[in-house]
This record gives structure tokens, sequence and C-alpha cells, in this order.
């Protein structure tokens, strides 16, 4: 991929995540100037720029590249042919059983003044992994990518942009002590008949246990699970 085409895939993230020049800038220590400069081709990006723009956008620096395709948002099938079926390693993700446990995790805690963007992606990722711990099932499928601040899920910039699109949801820009913060909340309330009791169970105890908690505890602790611990940095985490 060229130096054009690398400078309009950081731009279409940038915007995806409905960041400011200025407001990358500041996560990547860098002017406005530069990132406008990046954005326009006319500056390269320096190593440790592509791994904060990685992190920051929740990608691998592959895809910045073009050496990598976009993951796929794909439909799971509602019934699984056999056992097998449902410990496959990258699982298409269900894609409206996502939205709703999104739905209903906001509705539960998106008032909390911690729950950014960050602190969302560790719930989740607590959502579905202590589920399918417990059930041997996946609950969205979703695929969450190991990034240096903690488990990161591949489709959510994808799907939240879809549901922004749809009126479901709305996306904030917020100042956490004095850190930039991305917040959602929910416009519409979760269908709770596509919910399982056993679901909404796992959802609320996470909810529970760690809503209160700050991005960077949350970080800190997902580094500690096992299956965080056994995957190598940028790859997608095995169930």
């Amino acid at each position: 991929m060229g130096l054009t085409q690398v400078a309009k895939t950081i731009k279409e993230l940038r915007e995806s995540k409905h960041l400011s020049q200025a407001e990358l800038a500041v996560e990547l220590k860098i002017t406005r100037t530069a990132v406008s400069q990046i954005e326009n081709g006319s500056r390269k990006v320096c190593g440790d720029e592509l791994v904060s723009l990685a992190e920051v956008f929740g990608v691998t620096t592959d895809y910045i590249l073009g050496l990598e395709k976009e993951p796929e948002v794909m439909l799971a099938r509602e019934k699984q042919d056999n056992y097998s079926a449902m410990r496959i390693s990258v699982p298409a993700i269900k894609k409206d059983k996502f939205k709703q446990v999104l739905l209903y995790l906001l509705e539960k805690c998106a008032g909390k003044p911690n729950i950014g963007e960050t602190a969302i992606f560790k719930l989740l990722y607590f959502i579905d992994f202590n589920f399918y711990e417990l059930y041997e099932m996946q609950m969205t499928g979703a695929s969450y990518r190991k990034l240096k601040f903690g488990p990161v899920p591949v489709e959510f910039a994808k799907i939240t942009s879809e549901m922004e699109k749809k009126k479901e949801l709305k996306t904030i820009k917020d100042n956490y002590y004095g850190y930039p913060q991305t917040r959602y909340f929910p416009l519409i309330k979760p269908d709770l008949n596509i919910l399982k009791a056993s679901e909404k169970v796992v959802i609320d105890k996470v909810v529970d246990l760690f809503s209160d908690w700050s991005a960077k505890e949350l970080s800190d602790y997902s580094h500690d699970d096992i299956p965080w611990k056994a995957t190598k940095s940028n790859d997608v985490i095995d169930y």
C-alpha cells in the first residue's frame, strides 16, 4: 500500500472513532499539524507512531499498512451443526446478540463517568469469556485481539458505527481526569427476548463486579487472564 492509501486508512479510522486531529495528536504525543500532514500524505508515520495508532484504533499495524484485510462482520447461524462447531477459535459473530448485549450493558452502566470505550471493551471481554468458561458456549461470538492495553473486540467499531447511523446509540466525546474519552449511550431499549436468563446473569455479575473500576484497573486485571497470557501480541484471543 502506498503512502496515500495509508494516509487515507488513518483518516478513515480516526473519523470512525469520532476523534478530531487534535485529539489524535494528544494520543500520539505529536502536534495536530503532524497529524494533518500524515493524513494528507506529506509525512510518513514512524514505527512508534504506527504502534500507537494501532492501539488507539484497536487494529493491527498490518491493517493500517494494508497488509491485512478488514475483519468481516458476519451473522452466525442460529443453530450449530454440532458441539465442536461451538468451539471454533475465531467464531462468526452473532451480530444482533452483540448489539443487544451492548445495549443491555450500556443501560446498566453507561451513566458512570468511568465507563468510556476502553472500559466497555474490557467489560465485553469479561462477559464473553466468563460465559464461555461457565457453559462452553459463546454469547456474542465476538473476536478479541490482544493489544497493549488489553483485549479489544475486533468488530466493535463497525457495529457501533452501524448502530449510530440507525439511531440505536449515540457517541459522545468527553474528558476524564484530563484524558480524552469516548462514551456510548443507548437510544433504544435492549430486546431482552434475545438474551437468555443465563446470559443476563453473567452480564449483571460482570457489571456488579467491575463497572466501578477505572479503565487502567480493568486493563491490568485482564492481563492476568489465562486466555490473554496464552496469546501473542496482536493475535486474536482463543476462546
